[in-house]
C-alpha cells in the first residue's frame, strides 16, 4: 500500500525507501572482510559448508561452526548466497551446499515512472 500524503499516493518516495532499504541490507551483509572471503571461496561454483570452513582456515581465520553459520545467514538474508542443495552424509543433519545468488550487484539510481 502507498502511504498517504494529503490524500495522494506517494509512490516515488516508497520506491526510493525500498531501494535504500535494499542497499542498507547489502551494506550490512558486505561490511566485513570475512564475508568477502566466504564469497571468494564459493566463487562461481558451489561449496559445501565444510569446504567453506576449510577455506577460511586456509585464509587464516579461526572461525567456529556457529560463527560461520552466522556469516552465511547474513549473506543469505541479503540475497547474495543461497543453498543450492542438501547432501545426506551419514548421521545427522544434511550438509548445505552453497552458491552465489548473483555475481554482481547493480544499483538502480533512476526508475522509470509506471
Amino acid at each position: 500500500m502507498c502511504s498517504q500524503n494529503n490524500g495522494r499516493c506517494d509512490k516515488p518516495k516508497e520506491r526510493a525507501e525500498k531501494r535504500i532499504s535494499k542497499l542498507q541490507g547489502l551494506a550490512k551483509a558486505l561490511h566485513c572482510p570475512t564475508r568477502w572471503d566466504i564469497i571468494e571461496i564459493i566463487g562461481t561454483g558451489t561449496a559445501k559448508t565444510k569446504e567453506i570452513k576449510k577455506g577460511m582456515k586456509e585464509k587464516g581465520y579461526d572461525i567456529t561452526q556457529s560463527g560461520l553459520y552466522y556469516h552465511l545467514s547474513e549473506l543469505r538474508e541479503a540475497g547474495i548466497i543461497e543453498v543450492d542443495k542438501f547432501l545426506e552424509e551419514g548421521q545427522g543433519a544434511p550438509e548445505k551446499v552453497w552458491k552465489l545468488s548473483k555475481k554482481k550487484i547493480e544499483i538502480e539510481l533512476v526508475v522509470e515512472e509506471e
